[in-house]
């Protein structure tokens, strides 16, 4: 049976990219090996790499000011490296609390200085994004958290900031369009919209680099892995590649503008049936649903399990929901067909008829 995958990460890859990898693993590029086993100092490398970063720039629109650094760690490493190379000793970042990870970068960042939270909406777990805070000018940064894969939440708007914008995407990045020159540090764990777990995606100002004056362990440095393009050490090169084929069909597809339609489409299906049928109730303010992360409840307790039986047997995979919200999660991130998103919607109708 073919399954529907809407786990919340990693995350379903498209059918194209995942079929073009799985030949590389056998031979590359005519070069009689895996992509596994080449050199990352090859010129068959060097080469994924450069269109990797190309494509970056071309599809989110970032120019020459920006650098695109492929990393490792993921992005609870940039929850440490950001304000390590963004603030200086004695100075403060603003921070907007909305979530588990938006309170690990808090974490991390008052290592560093001084972390000054802006807004939370903890006290309601996580089920709103706040919007009424004043942003200080003499901050360093504002740190966001675009999109919360676990409580359902996004910013649909990103506030005007006096002080340039860091954000974790890790959820979101390239699901939509955005106004670059609001940021100055952008970063995003591959494996929810574009690739395979292992490589983090970074994109800087580059006047920001080296901004704290810090001496830093050289693979924390930004500016070390802006002059070695991203290969001071080795970094995870089949990951990388697999970027590269995911930027490749999201250009394909038309880009940012037209996967936002897409995703669009795809949320208004699940979360009308949410709204429509008696046995389900979201979880979080309506106007601050996730494209990408649909989280929901049974309206009986007692209907979980069954529901999730019903939903196996349809082949659908990965409606957990996560332990801090209960219920059920459907991650429909950009590779998510419209028709496996059906599929749910027809399990609960179903559902409602045999239960309601």
């Amino acid at each position: 049976m073919k399954k529907h995958n809407f786990s919340a990460g990693p995350a379903i890859l498209p059918q194209s990219v995942m079929q073009e990898a799985s030949e590389a693993c056998i031979e590359f590029n005519g070069m009689g090996m895996s992509i596994l086993e080449i050199s990352h100092r090859s010129k068959q490398f060097d080469a994924v790499e450069l269109e990797a970063r190309q494509l970056v720039h071309e599809i989110g629109g970032f120019d020459d000011r920006f650098a695109v650094l492929f990393l490792s760690g993921g992005a609870s490493t940039q929850f440490a490296l950001a304000p390590m190379n963004l603030l200086k000793e004695g100075e403060k970042a603003a921070y907007v609390d909305t979530g588990v990870w938006a309170s690990k970068a808090i974490k991390e960042a008052k290592l560093f200085g001084k972390a000054e939270v802006l807004a939370s909406s903890k006290d309601s777990n996580y089920s709103f994004i706040p919007k009424s805070y004043d942003i200080p000018s003499d901050a360093a940064y504002l740190h966001l958290t675009s999109n919360n894969t676990i409580y359902g939440t996004q910013l649909h708007e990103f506030p005007k900031s006096p002080v340039p914008i860091v954000c974790d995407m890790s959820s979101d990045m390239y699901s939509r369009p955005f106004d670059v020159e609001q940021f100055g540090l952008v970063y995003a764990g591959a494996q929810k919209n574009l690739g395979a777990a292992g490589v983090t995606i970074v994109i800087v100002r580059k006047d920001l680099i080296g901004r704290s004056e810090r001496q830093l362990p050289s693979m924390f440095d930004y500016k070390l892995h802006l002059e070695n393009g991203s290969m001071y050490n080795t970094p995870p090169v089949f990951s990388l590649y697999v970027t590269m084929l995911t930027l490749r069909w999201l250009k394909e597809q038309g880009g940012l503008a037209a996967i936002q339609k897409h995703n669009e489409s795809k949320a208004a299906i699940l979360y009308n049936e949410i709204d429509a049928n008696p046995l389900f109730k979201g979880t979080v303010a309506v106007e601050d649903r996730s494209l990408m992360n649909v989280c929901f409840l049974p309206t009986n307790a007692d209907h979980e399990a069954p529901f999730m039986e019903m939903a196996k047997a349809a082949g659908i995979d990965g409606i957990k929901g996560h332990r801090s919200v209960g219920g059920f999660r459907a991650s429909i991130y950009n590779a998510m067909p419209q028709s496996s998103v059906q599929v749910l919607v027809d399990v609960m109708r179903e559902f409602a008829q045999k239960n309601g």
